[in-house]
């Protein structure tokens, strides 16, 4: 673990319970629009977001859903994909619907 880490870790645990939800906000803040679980990488998957550890896009899994696959047939279909992964997808999924509709219509055509 980091010095800097340790210093914030031993200065919140000094802080009140208000304190610490102020500095929530500013790091949630700072982080914008960041979906935990999911990364978009220059050059892998022509850059759609993906399910960290895997190639698996969102849109694909986001496509599967709307065609009627259900979690348990992803999780079937992809045996690296936890049910968290499932759930970051549709979460990225409901915060990026353009980007996504239209990935599934590049895909469809």
């Amino acid at each position: 673990m980091s010095t800097a880490v340790q210093e914030t870790e031993k200065l919140i645990s000094r802080m009140t319970r208000a304190e610490k939800a102020q500095v929530l906000q500013w790091i949630v803040q700072d982080l914008g629009d960041v979906f935990p679980g999911i990364e978009a990488t220059p050059g892998v998957m022509g850059g759609a977001a993906c399910i960290v550890r895997t190639r698996i896009p969102v849109w694909l899994l986001e496509q599967a859903r709307l065609s009627g696959a259900t979690d348990a047939d992803l999780l079937q279909a992809y045996p690296s994909l936890r049910a968290e992964d499932l759930a970051n997808a549709r979460t990225y999924a409901r915060n990026h619907a353009d980007e996504i509709t239209r990935l599934i219509a590049e895909d469809n055509a």
